[in-house]
């Protein structure tokens, strides 16, 4: 029995050392990043970056579940602590007197963890050609918006999986808390400002491929957001595979008990879209 434990022990993958995608660059931030490496060689790979209303992370159900699940995939993920307004911004509204944290923070940080993980190929051992971002809520606006509006292959993903994502800052279907979380307290009120990072009025015609998810039942994000990126990603003709759940709510991640049996099935229809796009390139 001791040696079958010890067994187990051992071949349960643990995440590396958790690393600071800014080191070395000059600029005096910390962004963690940490990785869950699939086994092979010339893995592809996964930015994972949970939800939060860009005020916080969901870093288990969002964050390290999902790396956990993809790393048992064969998929080698990276979660990544983007930088966000944090509580006290959200409680004491501080960004009427210091910028603290807010846009293009957290898209830069989804940049460089790209650029970091695709620099670092040879030791994470992976396929620079399969790195894609998946986020969650926030995360999902925050992976969306780098696809869209970043065009350098060095930090653009290359595919998208937006899960019950956050999409317009404009409408009645903007979540409010989240153009806040991103925006601070003066620009969210600007016009310019909420149509720029409005996801379904700046879709390219080069976009990556796209995974969506979201349910109607959402109480938090509502779901016609997920139905406006649809939308727009058929207008611009963009391979995209849209998947709506009737129930499910918020916040299921990679949750077992989390969400409805409906729709914690996300994860196998991934997984088998995931190959669909690669495996036919080759």
């Amino acid at each position: 029995m001791a040696v079958l434990l010890t067994v187990a022990m051992v071949s349960k993958a643990q995440p590396l050392t958790k690393k600071n995608i800014w080191e070395g660059t000059g600029e005096k931030v910390n962004v963690g990043l940490t990785p869950f490496l699939a086994e092979g060689e010339n893995c592809p790979a996964v930015i994972v970056c949970p939800g939060g209303s860009y005020f916080w992370h969901d870093y288990e159900y969002e964050g390290v579940n999902v790396a956990e699940w993809l790393q048992k995939n064969g998929i080698s993920a990276f979660v990544l602590e983007y930088r966000t307004a944090m509580v006290p911004a959200f409680m004491f509204r501080s960004r009427l007197i210091v910028r603290g944290n807010q846009y293009p923070d957290p898209q830069n940080d989804l940049q460089q963890a790209i650029a970091y993980v695709k620099d670092h190929s040879a030791e994470y051992r992976i396929d620079t050609t399969k790195v894609g971002a998946m986020g969650f809520s926030a995360g999902g606006h925050l992976v969306m918006s780098v696809a869209e509006k970043y065009h350098s292959p060095r930090v653009r993903p290359d595919f998208v999986v937006p899960v019950y994502p956050v999409v317009t800052f404009t409408g009645p279907y903007a979540h409010k808390r989240s153009r806040r979380g991103l925006l601070g307290e003066y620009r969210k009120h600007k016009k310019v400002w909420r149509d720029s990072l409005s996801l379904e009025k700046h879709v390219p015609e080069d976009c990556p491929p796209v995974f969506l998810v979201n349910c109607v039942d959402d109480p938090i994000v509502k779901y016609q957001n997920s139905e406006l990126l649809d939308s727009a990603l058929t207008a611009k003709g963009v391979p995209h595979k849209y998947l709506q759940f009737k129930t499910g709510g918020h916040g299921f991640g990679e949750a077992e008990k989390k969400g409805s049996e409906e729709c914690r099935r996300w994860k196998y229809d991934f997984i088998e879209w995931f190959h669909s796009i690669f495996d036919k390139k080759h």
